[in-house]
């Protein structure tokens, strides 16, 4: 399948231009969505975590505690890389056999570290980035989670920056203070019928 990597920082709206390329027949895979299944109740990754971590990581539903996780993560960089080590081959593994089963026109996979992981670029056709600015992700991204500020300018210092997310697309979607669903809409079908005439030839 023609394969398209989707990336943008948190609160870009990716999963939204995601949910549109779904919605006109691609098979869509978000790894976002895949460690949130891993890490809920029952998910296959909570033991490893609770042995590595303890039980104070987990919440009383079972599930990760993903503050208390995030605010160990930003003060140990060792702290991230134990996480990551647990949970980035499980998501690899889903990941793989979602890829393996989908069927759609072409194959778009969400992913909100495309760029910090550096393994993507051989892995797909081409990379996606959905671009919005700072000011406008922090605004979005405090109205859904009702986090501080403060809290999302360090999750976002943990990602790639906007330009080094630029220097690798192929394709960008803008989607900043200023662009309006009809546009956001617009522009993502012109790529969808774009990536769909490269997917038959």
């Amino acid at each position: 399948m023609y394969k398209i990597g989707l990336t943008g920082g948190i609160g870009s709206g990716k999963s939204r231009v995601a949910d549109l390329f779904a919605d006109w027949g691609a098979a869509v895979i978000d790894t976002d969505v895949i460690a949130h299944e891993l890490t809920s109740p029952g998910g296959a990754a909570i033991e490893s975590i609770r042995h590595e971590f303890g039980p104070d990581i987990i919440s009383p539903t079972g599930a990760l505690d993903r503050q208390a996780m995030r605010e160990l993560v930003f003060e140990s960089p060792q702290a991230r890389q134990r996480l990551e080590s647990i949970i980035h081959p499980m998501i690899s593994s889903v990941t793989q056999k979602r890829a393996d089963a989908a069927q759609g026109c072409y194959l778009v996979f969400v992913v909100p570290l495309l760029v910090e992981s550096g393994r993507w670029r051989d892995r797909v056709d081409r990379i996606c980035v959905v671009d919005c600015d700072p000011e406008t992700q922090i605004r979005r991204v405090q109205a859904r989670s009702g986090l501080t500020p403060e809290a999302i300018a360090r999750i976002m210092s943990a990602q790639a920056s906007r330009e080094a997310r630029l220097a690798v697309a192929d394709d960008v979607i803008v989607n900043d203070g200023r662009t309006s669903l009809d546009e956001l809409v617009r522009h993502a079908r012109e790529l969808h019928e774009a990536w769909c005439m490269r997917a038959r030839q």
